[in-house]
């Protein structure tokens, strides 16, 4: 078997990993699918693009590219501008929409809604930008040998070591922080940690937060390897929550693992199947593994 495929399935199952911690951080704490979090990775990369070109206008030399990769440091700013202004979305969203139908509507209402503005926030992508793709560079890299048959670029290399970053920062504040202690109980009981003195609005704004400024990293990820399309998030919705239910509804380490399983899955299937049925290969590897494990790899019975 040609290791490359493995290698190429690895690179997009951690980012879709990474899309899906947020998907199931906001399912186990607000219990409901939440269809936006593929947009908001779109939004993420669109927002980067905008802040890097501006960063890079307000230059008057040219911004050459930092070291062996193919952007320069303006992404890497606006990058983490974009996180931060990602997750300010995905609030808004929750102040302006769900907040609202949380507190009247059920679980399915809450559904078609996030549902709803998911297509909201696709069109209006589409309409400022125009469907046409973009990218964040011209420069082309050439893959580096890095033995047994397996070739990565600089770039790609780089998106699996930022996917790690971002998964241990996550672990930690979730496992060595007040608030991580706090979204943790309000997972587990929102009614119970409210009465222990846990402040569950300001865990669900966190929650938003969080979710939005993941989505966004992995949509630069995307956008670094491949490139910008205002649909590109909401093809990876089925993916995402592949992911998030092969994982465990509510696990970290899980949403990674099973983003994994779904990007290898997908990458060798291409070699059995072909790539016009790529698509359906997630769905298909999520219904064999629940028929045996309907909890998911790192779920629990309730």
């Amino acid at each position: 078997m040609n290791l490359q495929y493995i290698a190429d399935g690895l690179l997009l199952g951690a980012t879709i990993g990474l899309g899906a911690i947020g998907l199931t951080l906001t399912y186990s704490i607000l219990r409901f699918a939440n269809f936006t979090q593929g947009d908001l990775m779109s939004w993420g990369a669109y927002l980067t693009l905008t802040l890097a070109g501006a960063i890079g206008g307000a230059l008057s030399g040219e911004v050459l590219p930092l070291g062996p990769f193919s952007f320069g440091w303006p992404i890497l700013l606006a990058g983490l501008i974009a996180m931060g202004l990602t997750g300010l979305l995905a609030l808004l969203l929750d102040q302006l929409l769900f907040r609202r139908l949380r507190r009247h509507g059920s679980a399915i209402v809450m559904v078609i809604a996030s549902f709803g503005a998911s297509m909201a926030l696709r069109s209006l992508l589409e309409f400022i930008y125009t469907p046409q793709p973009l990218y964040f560079t011209q420069n082309l890299q050439i893959a580096r040998r890095l033995g047994v048959g397996i070739r990565l670029t600089p770039d790609q290399l780089a998106m699996l070591g930022l996917t790690a970053i971002l998964v241990v920062a996550l672990h930690l504040l979730l496992t060595r922080s007040h608030i991580g202690r706090a979204m943790r109980a309000a997972a587990e009981n929102p009614a119970l940690a409210e009465i222990t003195g846990i402040d569950v609005a300001q865990v669900v704004r966190i929650t938003w937060l969080i979710g939005g400024a993941l989505a966004s990293a992995a949509g630069v990820m995307i956008g670094l390897t491949v490139q910008i399309r205002p649909y590109m998030g909401f093809d990876l919705l089925l993916p995402l929550f592949a992911a998030a239910i092969l994982g465990g509804i509510g696990s970290i380490p899980g949403a990674i693992v099973g983003g994994l399983v779904v990007g290898l899955a997908e990458s060798l299937g291409v070699l059995v199947v072909g790539a016009e049925y790529r698509a359906a290969i997630s769905f298909a590897v999520l219904i064999l593994l629940l028929l045996f494990r309907p909890t998911g790899l790192f779920g629990s019975r309730d």
